[in-house]
């Protein structure tokens, strides 16, 4: 399987996820969330890390480069996702996000000289075209509760890019590492997540009240932040580290930037409202790039 299929099945996986999140994430609030999902998803990965031996391919060199991609991409980025989704719904929050394609291109040409020319070109701009068009047209009205603006705009908007420009850099940080091959993949996402997790834990134990639940944890709530955590990051982000070994940055995430297309029936099936026909552009166009990327690489 190519990098760009692995990396629409990650956008895939995390389109189901960012469905099953909305509910604990307002619940606990973007702190507490985010700390029992890196809780729950670092007992995944490290699990399979011993079980399959992944761990052993882990050096000195390596881990100073995951862990700091952790802390950026992971602790930071993710956490400040959860928090404007909390503010702005997951539409919005998808759109400001989205963005991280945009920075991880223009790094990946000034870092490693990567190029997007011709066919190819055109197609990551179909799919970013397609992406945002999707997004910004995506609802028919404002009435649904995820629609609903919850606190300040400015800082939704800012927690939203602040979380794309980390996930690039996060991405970026990783790269080498994954470029040298000699790295598991589940092995590297559990370094990145269990950094991320020391983090949020002496971030907790200061006492600060940002870092504190919104509400109790119940049976319900464990169980859906389980269930994201294992669809986005135990298999989204451990396929996104594999796609980097292979691809260029700019490319993986492109494609993994086509989310909010995929979240597009879903929001439909959960909400029984359906996309405005601006949405459904979008989502054709986004299709027709990734198609002519695909289609591409095949040749």
């Amino acid at each position: 399987m190519g990098y760009e299929w692995l990396a629409l099945a990650s956008a895939s996986l995390w389109a189901v996820a960012a469905l099953i999140s909305v509910k604990p994430a307002r619940h606990l609030g973007a702190f507490a969330y985010s700390r029992w999902r890196m809780f729950l998803v670092s007992l995944m990965l490290g699990s399979m890390s011993l079980f399959s031996g992944g761990w052993q391919t882990l050096t000195a060199n390596t881990l100073p480069l995951l862990a700091l991609s952790g802390l950026i991409g992971i602790f930071i980025g993710d956490t400040a996702l959860y928090a404007c989704m909390n503010k702005v719904g997951p539409r919005r929050s998808g759109l400001l996000f989205s963005s991280h394609a945009l920075f991880s291109a223009l790094l990946g040409l000034w870092l490693f000289n990567e190029q997007l020319t011709g066919w190819r070109l055109l197609g990551a701009m179909l799919v970013c075209a397609g992406v945002m068009l999707a997004i910004l047209f995506g609802r028919r009205s404002n009435n649904n509760e995820w629609e609903q603006i919850r606190g300040s705009l400015g800082i939704g908007i800012t927690l939203g890019l602040t979380a794309a420009l980390c996930q690039s850099l996060g991405v970026i940080i990783a790269k080498p590492v994954m470029m040298s091959g000699n790295v598991d993949a589940v092995s590297a996402s559990g370094v990145r997540m269990a950094i991320a997790l020391l983090a949020h834990c002496c971030l907790r134990m200061t006492g600060m009240p940002i870092a504190r639940p919104f509400n109790p944890i119940n049976r319900r709530i464990l169980a859906m932040i389980a269930a994201n955590g294992f669809l986005a990051m135990t298999l989204g982000m451990t396929l996104i580290l594999i796609a980097l070994r292979h691809g260029e940055v700019g490319m993986v995430a492109i494609l993994s930037s086509t989310t909010p297309v995929l979240l597009l029936p879903l929001l439909w099936w959960h909400s029984g409202e359906r996309p405005s026909v601006a949405a459904w552009s979008g989502a054709l166009i986004a299709t027709l790039g990734a198609a002519l990327v695909l289609g591409l690489r095949t040749h």
